[in-house]
């Protein structure tokens, strides 16, 4: 079909198509609606796709930040696009990004590790997705799969005695020392959360403290499992905060060289420090001192309830990770066999068995249910 339109301003739209019918009165019937169609709304504008990398900025802005995610969430999802996809699908329309083209990048990131090659597969995602439902593109041009993880180690931590030589040195080398290595293994705080920790959070007539804010580079946000807690405090916990107890601010702890504040690189020299008195290897690692903390609650027999709420574990599997190493969890497993819940699931009665053995005789089964008992051997 040859349409020919004129609008009132005098400018000419002309559209030659093969009309989607087969019959020459039904073509013509279409062309007459069609040329109508454009008389009163024109011809529609080719929309304009982005590419991967025009669509990163606004994606930054719209959706990392419009949904409030972590500081650290944002900065990584912006070094994502940098490093990982702009050499690589950057050039590519959003809605040309192909499967071909997603296991491209796969197997050019494969010296990644499995998660961090992951990371970069769910920021892109999650970019499409977006265009999707901002009707920049009209469906997902491609399908993501993410690579299989492998199983991870059971977290590193101290062992009691080795945790207990690291609060003596500490002691030793500066109570803020202690404080910091107690907030971590005899209350769980992660790093930002130790750093952002204020006396105002801290109950020590009740003896206990409220975990609110994480710090991050400068950043205050909530802790990462999105909600506050409230933590117990142990004995000695409590003393190494009443000594803590100071007018230099807000904080918790506290910095004797005119900084404001204390930093992860400020504590990450402390526990140096520690672990190097302590006899320790030295790593500088912070958050083995929260591993420690969900393991000593484990060992001590503590549900998995109760690590979950005071480590502040959005999910319960992280938790589980600890529990292996509960003796209570083991005993209550044996504890299923004396009480013959075994035979129960089979319909038998431990009762009449043990009666059974005290009479001398052996129970043998038989088809049917029938039972048959007989002489035990001499």
């Amino acid at each position: 079909m040859d349409i020919l339109v004129r609008t009132p301003d005098g400018k000419r739209m002309r559209e030659r198509t093969d009309a989607p019918v087969s019959s020459k009165t039904a073509a013509r019937r279409w062309a007459e609606a069609r040329e109508h169609q454009l008389a009163l709304n024109g011809r529609p504008q080719r929309r304009v796709v982005p590419t991967v990398l025009e669509f990163g900025p606004r994606y930054i802005t719209e959706y990392c930040e419009a949904n409030r995610q972590k500081p650290s969430t944002i900065i990584q999802k912006k070094l994502i696009i940098d490093y990982y996809l702009k050499h690589r699908v950057g050039s590519k329309k959003l809605d040309q990004v192909t499967d071909s083209d997603v296991q491209k990048l796969k197997a050019d990131l494969r010296d990644l590790s499995p998660k961090t090659t992951n990371n970069a597969l769910v920021c892109l995602n999650t970019m499409l997705k977006s265009a999707v439902e901002w009707h920049v593109i009209d469906r997902m041009p491609c399908t993501i799969k993410l690579l299989k993880v492998p199983r991870t180690l059971e977290p590193k931590f101290y062992e009691p005695h080795q945790y207990e030589r690291l609060v003596e040195v500490a002691r030793e080398l500066d109570p803020r020392i202690e404080l910091f290595v107690l907030l971590g293994g005899d209350a769980g705080l992660r790093c930002g959360e130790i750093i952002a920790l204020e006396q105002s959070d801290v109950e020590l007539r009740r003896g206990y403290l409220v975990v609110r804010r994480s710090e991050w580079e400068g950043h205050l946000t909530v802790p990462k499992s999105g909600r506050e807690r409230k933590v117990t405090l142990t004995a000695r916990l409590k003393v190494a905060l009443t000594r803590n107890r100071h007018l230099r601010g807000d904080r918790v702890l506290w910095r004797d060289d005119g900084h404001e504040k204390v930093t992860q690189v400020l504590l990450a020299k402390w526990m140096s420090r520690a672990q190097r008195r302590a006899g320790l290897k030295v790593t500088g690692g912070i958050h083995i001192l929260r591993h420690t903390f969900c393991s000593r609650l484990a060992m001590a027999g503590a549900s998995t309830k109760a690590i979950q709420e005071l480590a502040g574990h959005q999910q319960i599997s992280t938790t589980q990770q600890y529990m292996h190493l509960s003796p209570a969890a083991k005993s209550e497993a044996i504890a299923l066999l004396d009480r013959g819940e075994d035979l129960k699931a089979e319909g038998a009665a431990p009762a009449d068995l043990d009666a059974g053995r005290g009479a001398g005789v052996e129970q043998t089964g038989l088809e049917g249910g029938a039972q048959k008992t007989t002489p035990r051997d001499s």
